[in-house]
């Protein structure tokens, strides 16, 4: 959601909230925006509205599970249960139908998707300094996705690690966000997910009754103009959304 800044659209995500009844919700990551909050507090009435709106829900019944980005990666420190509220680094979610997706922000693919071999330790090092010197995460995927001409063969690589990735779990399937690239994908036996964004794309996974899992987007109009919620549903060879 990226909450904290000027690119959120606060509005359409208070719709989705309002019109948008579940069990469970996920938030995958860069709920808050830290990084940016740090140079320059931007705060709208909407932004407060969206976290009010999630607390309502979990007080309501609904199970919210937070698992920190790494734009908000300042949470990772207060993992644990609060009532409904449950911060994860990671967690896996049964479906309906008994598929095991992991669910993570999907940062930690960050030097794995980079190709190289400096990554592994320059990475880690450039966020000691960073730290230290109280700014935030620096994101391999990030600055890749500015620098490299082909943006679309670098998603394909981050898509492909994360599903390799998710073997070591023994699951059936994964679910990440990070790169803002909404997606409903087959890699071999591990389906990937990518919910997307509420910055450009204004997406989310919604799993129904019978266990499927769809990619719901907010038509821009209803995020411009604040109109109510006519979300269209696409099936997974429509699913693709570019940046």
């Amino acid at each position: 959601m990226h909450l904290g800044t000027r690119g959120c659209n606060a509005s359409a995500v208070l719709n989705f909230l309002r019109e948008t009844d579940f069990d469970t919700l996920y938030i995958v990551g860069d709920l808050i925006d830290i990084w940016s909050l740090r140079r320059a507090i931007y705060w709208p009435q909407p932004h407060n509205d969206v976290i009010q709106k999630i607390l309502r829900k979990a007080r309501k019944g609904t199970r919210v599970i937070y698992i920190p980005g790494n734009h908000d990666e300042l949470v990772t420190s207060f993992c644990g249960s609060y009532g409904n509220i449950d911060i994860k680094e990671n967690a896996i979610h049964v479906t309906a139908s008994g598929e095991r997706i992991l669910i993570i922000h999907g940062y930690e693919l960050d030097v794995v998707v980079s190709g190289s071999g400096r990554m592994r330790w320059l990475n880690p090092l450039i966020n000691f300094v960073r730290r230290r010197f109280g700014l935030g995460y620096w994101s391999v995927s990030a600055y890749a996705k500015r620098t490299v001409k082909d943006a679309v063969s670098f998603i394909g690589k981050f898509e492909a690690a994360v599903a390799h990735y998710a073997e070591r779990y023994r699951v059936d399937a994964v679910l990440c966000g990070h790169i803002h690239s909404a997606a409903i994908r087959e890699f071999g036996r591990v389906a990937y997910y990518n919910c997307g964004d509420w910055v450009e794309s204004c997406t989310a996974l919604v799993e129904a009754d019978d266990g499927m899992i769809s990619l719901i987007k907010l038509p821009l109009a209803i995020h411009e103009r604040n109109r109510s919620n006519s979300a269209e549903r696409l099936t997974a060879p429509q699913a693709n959304v570019g940046e």
